[in-house]
């Protein structure tokens, strides 16, 4: 069925959301040899789970290394957690001292974007590395009440060190603590792990270029994915109820292609960061380095922080700038004034006025307190007070900061010549 006549199946539920909750509600139970559409569901690869009179829907799929998707091959994913382990860089996204089988790719997919118990996942889905493969799993809940084999299925081939998500520390996570505290009675417990979240680490690089951070808009911008007939997700819940109420597998197969898809994703996007933060994409932008200089400068890591900006300091374009004013501070915090000096008297006339004021008043700060040198600091503190009053972003506590620093260095300056 085309994506186009989904959407007007579903426009009754669309149009009337108390259609949509009482299809929610629990089927009575069926015995394990009634599942509906048993025959579909298999030849679409997805068994049945049994648990006592009660079951869940399992899929299983094997990929190849060799398997493209978007910009990279899934093997590249190892060259990534290698490279990871060859580094010398404290980094949220480290897989160092982690073996690729460790790391578990995850997503959900839930009946709302809100959190609480009144929010059902019907769709957990994972990969990890297993014998030269990524193997893809999907667990599905074919109808409200059967949670507890959906989890137990889930939870008994859970064994990982890392969970990689998209946001999932603040959504998906979460929605399965809390499910699993309704359940922890009748289920396996949740295991400890780490957490690698991309969809931070993705802000951080592309906020620049993206407006929105979808993992579907940084498949299609940043790694050259391109979807074709995706359900769209915030249709998810709709089907999933048009499925409880009609056990008809075609609308939920088409919802387990998009996570699916996700978590391929997810595998791809973590590569690329890796290469973007380790410097190894030959493909990086100067504004993406940039940025990964910024990340180092947060997390303390000033070595690769200083590397990455003397890297990109030569030139004259805002990104040289950004950079040389960049270094000047990784210099400043390593208290090497005289090198961060020269770097400040470079950008004090340059075309940028907030970068050539930022110099001014640094060189301002060093030729008073360090050099004692008060005739060139009052130089730079009235080249600083030009500079702002040509700004329309100024601030008025800003001028008086100056005001009350030409003031200060002027007395010492007259001071010092009535001395001698």
């Amino acid at each position: 069925m085309s994506l186009k006549n989904k959407l007007n199946r579903l426009k009754p539920h669309l149009s009337n959301p108390e259609k949509s909750k009482e299809s929610s509600r629990p089927l009575p139970l069926k015995t394990t040899n009634e599942i509906p559409f048993l025959s579909d569901w298999k030849e679409n690869g997805v068994t049945p789970y049994f648990l006592g009179d009660d079951y869940c829907l399992v899929r299983e799929v094997k990929y190849p290394l060799d398997h493209q998707h978007g910009r990279y091959q899934l093997g590249d994913f190892i060259d990534a957690v290698n490279a990871w382990n060859e580094a010398n860089i404290s980094h949220p996204l480290s897989s160092k001292g982690f073996l690729p089988e460790q790391l578990f790719f995850f997503d959900t997919e839930t009946t709302g974007l809100g959190g609480g118990v009144g929010n059902t996942i019907f769709l957990l889905g994972h990969a990890t590395v297993e014998d030269n493969h990524f193997v893809l799993r999907q667990h599905i809940l074919p109808r409200p009440g059967s949670e507890i084999p959906l989890y137990t299925s889930f939870l008994e081939k859970v064994d990982y060190t890392t969970l990689v998500t998209y946001n999932g520390k603040a959504f998906d996570w979460p929605q399965v603590k809390t499910r699993h505290t309704l359940l922890k009675d009748h289920v396996p417990n949740l295991p400890l792990f780490g957490h690698f979240d991309l969809f931070h680490a993705s802000r951080r690089i592309w906020k620049h270029k993206l407006e929105r951070l979808k993992l579907s808009i940084v498949e299609k911008e940043i790694l050259d994915i391109q979807r074709v007939d995706d359900v769209p997700g915030f249709l998810a819940p709709m089907i999933y109820f048009d499925f409880v109420e009609t056990q008809k597998p075609e609308g939920m197969l088409g919802i387990m292609k998009h996570n699916e898809i996700d978590i391929l994703s997810l595998i791809s996007l973590y590569t690329h960061l890796t290469f973007q933060i380790l410097r190894i994409d030959q493909n990086q932008t100067v504004k993406e380095a940039f940025e990964v200089g910024r990340w180092f400068s947060y997390l303390g890591e000033d070595s690769a922080a200083e590397n990455t900006f003397t890297q990109l300091a030569s030139g004259e374009s805002m990104e040289a700038y950004k950079s040389r004013w960049q270094l000047s501070l990784q210099l400043k915090k390593k208290k090497d004034y005289e090198a961060a000096s020269h770097v400040w008297l470079n950008l004090s006339n340059v075309a940028d006025d907030e970068i050539a004021f930022d110099s001014s008043l640094e060189l301002s700060k060093w030729y008073e307190h360090k050099k004692r040198n008060y005739e060139k600091a009052l130089y730079y503190s009235q080249n600083a007070k030009i500079l702002l009053e040509k700004r329309c972003d100024s601030k008025k506590d800003q001028m008086m900061d100056i005001e009350k620093r030409l003031e200060r260095i002027t007395r010492k300056y007259c001071n010092k010549n009535v001395k001698k």
